[in-house]
């Protein structure tokens, strides 16, 4: 391979051997935190580059984007599994549904209205992500932390809808542990066992606070131009 592209694998291998590190120190099992490697804005040759060393679970934010990139990169590696972590307009649901393995950032009912018509109507069914707005930051997605169970009962009674996870993204300029706790809070008054929290930058509290999946994308693909 390229020297150009060792750096994303040993970036890759470092980023691991820390998630195994936090992992024995928070008494967590090994091998019980799954790392979602964040490839927007990557092209498919850095990306070839994480698979190469055995990386299969990704993330992009955008529909388009990951049209472009991943059938071909699937095509020549088996086992990935994709996940959309991008705000997902409603108008680019059937797209989302054909392409994605997990859909994280089901924040409103008007998306689970049309995440579960096009489940019906294309027979696949992504797993389904409640985005969390821990912050009640105005500028982004997600619902607001007092609305979630509600909208968590929704998806499930109304809708149909099989609701295995929930994720947030901390206010950047706040300590993020309690941001991760609240997650937690809420994921268990609703039988959620699943909490995608945590990157570059706070993997580690994310995990001793209970994270299943942490999203990281520059400490593996360095700086996104």
């Amino acid at each position: 391979m390229d020297d150009a592209h060792q750096d994303v694998i040993e970036a890759l291998a470092r980023v691991k051997a820390e998630i195994a590190r936090a992992e024995k120190d928070h008494g967590r099992k090994a091998g019980s935190v799954t790392l979602v490697a964040v490839s927007k804005t990557m092209p498919a040759t850095r990306i070839r580059s994480a698979l190469v060393a055995g990386q299969r679970v990704f993330g992009e934010n955008r529909v388009q984007e990951g049209q472009e990139k991943w059938p071909g990169l699937r095509a020549e590696f088996p086992g990935i599994e994709l996940h959309l972590i991008g705000p997902l307009q409603t108008n680019k649901v059937k797209e989302a549904v054909a392409l994605f393995d997990v859909i994280e950032t089901l924040d409103r009912e008007k998306l689970a209205k049309e995440i579960a018509k096009e489940i019906a109507r294309a027979g696949r069914a992504p797993k389904l992500y409640v985005q969390v707005n821990t912050g009640a930051e105005p500028q982004k997605a997600g619902i607001l932390p007092g609305e979630t169970d509600d909208f968590i009962r929704l998806c499930r009674e109304s809708h149909g809808l099989i609701v295995s996870g929930l994720m947030c993204i901390p206010p950047a300029e706040e300590p993020p542990s309690p941001h991760f706790a609240l997650l937690g809070e809420i994921a268990r008054r609703n039988g959620i066992a699943v909490l995608s929290m945590g990157m570059s930058a706070d993997y580690d509290p994310a995990i001793q606070l209970g994270a299943t999946h942490v999203r990281v994308g520059s400490a593996i693909f360095g700086a996104r131009h």
